[in-house]
């Protein structure tokens, strides 16, 4: 794979929050094509708070967006997408670091967590892909981003890949957590091994309406336990779990996984204004931007590979890093690293 990097293009900004963003976190920082991954310091909790600062709102397509920024305004548009059941803490640790790298850097809520809102109260519900994907075309023009850097995984890392392949023309670069994501429904109908079926469980638990109704009476406790399996490695702490478990408070939260996930298995319907979006990507359309993908080494959900399976998908240039220890929310659990992989793919030719 062409791994050929631009001279480093970052430029440090003159605030003592960055300064200190540098100081704890910049050192391993560098365009660099490897796998190497050196544990991160703790940084201080005055840190982890300020990274973010105020939310803020803006009104895009059919939502009330809910969102923070950090970065110079002119620098590079850089957008984190977080996944399920998580939310925009898991880049707590890589806004500092992006922001001092010069650039502009913004994390939405996807619709159903935080301060996301739906515009009307009659507004379908609907998880399905192609939705939440249009939800950040949108959010870019409310925002007057032409193009932008997008990085994300699990729901997040879906939604970056069929931005990537719908919209060319708005993504820089793609950083992709767990490769090529767009969902087929009928490759979904294919039946996986016993042990690949079993680490989905939980997409058959709500296909039920046991199961709906244990996630709407359970969030928290469901959340918690989907972080121990899908980052087995990760000793995470109450205060961090809680940071982001505030999110699933969000009053469409239940109804919106819900429905994403009983979309998937074809036991819910989709709306039909996103039937044409949705024939493209079954057809499995293919991402030429530059693209970084990576996988998490100790990722309980979906274990690391060399990205062979799916490198037809990316016509582009592209590199594949496997993160040691990391799990599936690896921003979170390896911010340098995926900070490391939104600058090189800033370089990627």
């Amino acid at each position: 794979m062409p791994e050929e990097l631009k001279p480093d293009r970052r430029r440090f900004v003159g605030t003592a929050l960055l300064a200190t963003a540098a100081a704890y976190l910049i050192p391993a920082c560098s365009n660099r094509p490897s796998n190497d991954v050196t544990p991160l310091p703790e940084p201080p909790p005055a840190l982890v708070a300020a990274a973010f600062g105020a939310l803020k709102q803006v009104d895009a397509g059919l939502l009330s967006v809910g969102y923070v920024e950090a970065g110079p305004e002119d620098g590079t548009t850089v957008l984190l997408l977080h996944g399920w059941p998580y939310d925009i803490h898991s880049f707590v640790e890589v806004v500092p670091l992006l922001a001092a790298a010069g650039y502009r850097v913004i994390v939405p809520h996807l619709r159903g967590h935080g301060t996301t809102r739906f515009l009307s109260n009659d507004a379908v519900r609907n998880g399905q892909q192609s939705a939440v994907a249009l939800d950040i075309i949108t959010l870019m023009d409310a925002l007057h981003i032409e193009r932008a850097i997008l990085g994300g995984f699990d729901w997040g890392a879906r939604t970056a890949d069929i931005i990537a392949a719908l919209w060319p023309e708005r993504c820089l670069g793609l950083v992709s957590v767990n490769g090529y994501l767009i969902n087929d429904l009928k490759r979904n109908e294919q039946p996986l091994t016993p042990e690949a079926e079993h680490g989905w469980w939980y997409q058959f638990y709500f296909a039920t309406e046991r199961g709906r109704r244990g996630y709407e009476a359970h969030p928290r406790d469901f959340a918690r336990l989907m972080w121990r399996l899908n980052s087995p490695k990760w000793s995470f702490d109450e205060a961090t779990f809680e940071l982001s478990a505030a999110s699933l408070d969000n009053p469409d939260h239940t109804r919106l996984v819900i429905h994403n996930y009983r979309w998937r298995l074809s036991v819910a319907a989709g709306e039909p204004r996103y039937d044409e979006l949705e024939a493209r990507l079954a057809a499995g359309p293919v991402v030429s931007t530059p693209t970084i993908t990576l996988d998490g080494a100790a990722d309980g959900v979906a274990p690391a590979t060399d990205g062979s399976a799916y490198a037809s998908k990316f016509s582009g240039a592209r590199l594949h890093r496997i993160v040691p220890g990391a799990g599936h929310n690896l921003p979170r659990e390896a911010p340098r690293a995926f900070a490391d992989a939104i600058i090189d793919v800033d370089g990627l030719q």
